[in-house]
């Protein structure tokens, strides 16, 4: 995992649209950039879902918030459009964003052994550089413990 005081590793992404997203193109404003592991999934849908009941709090501080998995763009279509998530997710099918980030890492689940991306979150600053990582995060708490995290250090 990348540490606070660094600066952020740029990347280009396609959102949900198939539109092309670059990460620098948003410096100048906070980011809450998160990896999660898959779209539709119980943990997954409850992280995001609890974004977006969040999502007016960060957009009103002018933060943006930008979700990344290795699902496909037509997955991240699918999920946005049914949980009408009001935020970015972008796909990285070929790992760039999530291996630069370093939250691909060995899992287990019922004594299997697999890589996977490990549910984490880093806040961007404007100029760039990483002021926060939050690492192996609980779904259902993990947006309102980012805004708390930026009311305590506004």
């Amino acid at each position: 995992m990348l540490k606070a005081g660094m600066k952020a590793i740029d990347f280009t992404l396609f959102d949900a649209n198939g539109s092309e997203v670059t990460l620098s193109s948003f410096k100048g404003k906070k980011i809450v950039l998160y990896f999660y592991p898959k779209d539709m999934t119980s943990g997954c849908t409850k992280q995001a879902c609890a974004m977006a009941a969040a999502y007016e709090n960060f957009k009103n501080q002018d933060i943006v918030v930008i979700g990344i998995s290795k699902d496909s763009v037509a997955s991240h279509k699918k999920f946005v459009d049914k949980y009408e998530l009001p935020f970015l997710l972008l796909s990285d099918p070929d790992l760039i964003a999530i291996q630069a980030y370093d939250v691909w890492k060995e899992k287990k689940l019922y004594g299997r052994t697999y890589m996977g991306t490990v549910r984490s979150t880093y806040i961007i600053d404007e100029s760039f550089q990483i002021i926060k990582c939050f690492e192996k995060v609980s779904p259902a708490t993990h947006a309102q413990d980012i805004l708390k995290y930026l009311q305590e250090h506004a």
